[in-house]
């Protein structure tokens, strides 16, 4: 018997960073039987999305992990890469080549001329230069121009990569251009530092936190926003915990603010935000596939953007329910890529000859090698998690 879909059917384009899927292959060629059956399962799981990342041969980050949570979780995915690389810029050396927004706009327009753009959702990740961002723009709102008869029909899901911890890692003209888009997105899923910078809001306490996600409702019109990683000096969120914050905005432009702390798992990780990209695509439309609008016992999925009646609570929010599932998977597959490291670092010194195996530079890249997730290995997590994480009224 086939599993039951996660979501209904569902074309999502991805567009992001690439870093190849020939380590896929190589593991699923190498799994269980329960890893063998649960691939066919996926047979039944109907649904297409188009994903805007970056693209590594080895490193799960970017579309190698977003193609794949996406696909696990049963949507049709087809990925635009926005740079191909040989591995993830942590391990301070790579090869591989960016895309040019000509190039971006080029690999679209083949899938349009084939017909094969039909899609419901669109997740953008990291995207190099602004005028990438600009042509992944205009892709999101031919898109959504092409559904504008038939409301929630098209849903975009940005992510817009540009920093953490106070440091900006594209170049300083990327986040007027991410600012140029936001009126167009449905959910964006900044970390705190992106959120100051897209509503010039200094995040320092949790009521700074509230005006940062209410000028991104109000002055940029963004129906949907989660903040990650929320890191601030608050009696809510004690020392080595933090804070994830969501908002669904009213239809008179108001914040609906819900929030979850939890304990942080101390330790290095790499593609956790493409992780949490990809989960919440899915979990967010698997909520609203099940949810009325609640004033009106209409569908959400039936509305623009797939917004709530005003009278649904926050914590009763379609993207509330979604975000305690992304965080539970997260925190399993997390966890046990953790309790993976060691391993994979033992495993990797021990194919290096003596001197090379004492060398700084190599226990840096067998340390860079163990903080890949360990996803494969953790479908169950992914589709299924058993962690229990609640949100809270703001």
């Amino acid at each position: 018997m086939s599993a039951a879909p996660i979501v209904p059917p569902t074309r999502v384009l991805a567009v992001a960073s690439h870093v190849s899927t020939q380590h896929h292959t190589q593991c699923i060629a190498a799994s269980d039987k329960s890893a063998r059956l649960f691939l066919g399962k996926l047979c039944s799981l109907h649904g297409k999305a188009l994903w805007f990342q970056r693209l590594t041969f080895r490193s799960y980050v970017g579309n190698k992990v977003a193609v794949f949570v996406l696909q696990s979780l049963g949507c049709d995915t087809a990925a635009l890469n926005t740079v191909q690389f040989s591995n993830h810029t942590g391990y301070r050396h790579w090869t591989g080549t960016k895309a040019t927004a000509q190039e971006i706009s080029d690999l679209y327009r083949g899938l349009k001329d084939n017909y094969i753009n039909d899609f419901d959702m669109m997740l953008s990740g990291y995207i190099p230069g602004a005028e990438g961002v600009l042509a992944v723009g205009e892709i999101a709102k031919e898109l959504k121009n092409n559904n504008r008869d038939q409301p929630g029909s098209f849903f975009w899901v940005l992510d817009p990569v540009m920093g953490d911890n106070g440091n900006l890692y594209v170049a300083a003209d990327v986040v007027p251009a991410y600012k140029s888009l936001l009126s167009h997105a449905d959910l964006i899923i900044p970390n705190q530092f992106e959120a100051e910078l897209l509503s010039e809001v200094k995040i320092t306490d949790m009521d700074s936190l509230a005006a940062a996600i209410q000028a991104l409702h109000e002055t940029h019109n963004v129906p949907h926003v989660i903040i990650t990683s929320v890191n601030i000096s608050s009696p809510d969120v004690p020392p080595g915990y933090l804070c994830v914050v969501g908002s669904t905005k009213t239809s008179t432009g108001r914040a609906r603010l819900f929030r979850t702390v939890f304990p942080s798992i101390d330790c290095y990780f790499c593609g956790t935000g493409d992780m949490f990209g990809a989960l919440v695509t899915v979990r967010m439309r698997e909520a609203c596939a099940t949810a009325v609008a609640g004033d009106d016992d209409d569908s959400v999925m039936a509305r623009a953007s797939w917004l709530s009646g005003d009278d649904v609570a926050a914590v009763d929010l379609p993207l509330a329910r979604a975000t305690e599932k992304v965080l539970a998977s997260m925190h399993e597959v997390l966890t046990h890529t953790k309790d993976a490291m060691q391993g994979v670092i033992d495993r990797t010194l021990a194919g290096m000859g003596e001197e090379e195996r004492q060398g700084e530079k190599q226990k840096m890249l067998a340390g860079k090698k163990a903080a890949e997730l360990q996803l494969v290995r953790n479908l169950d997590c992914l589709r299924s998690p058993q962690k229990k994480i609640e949100v809270r009224p703001f």
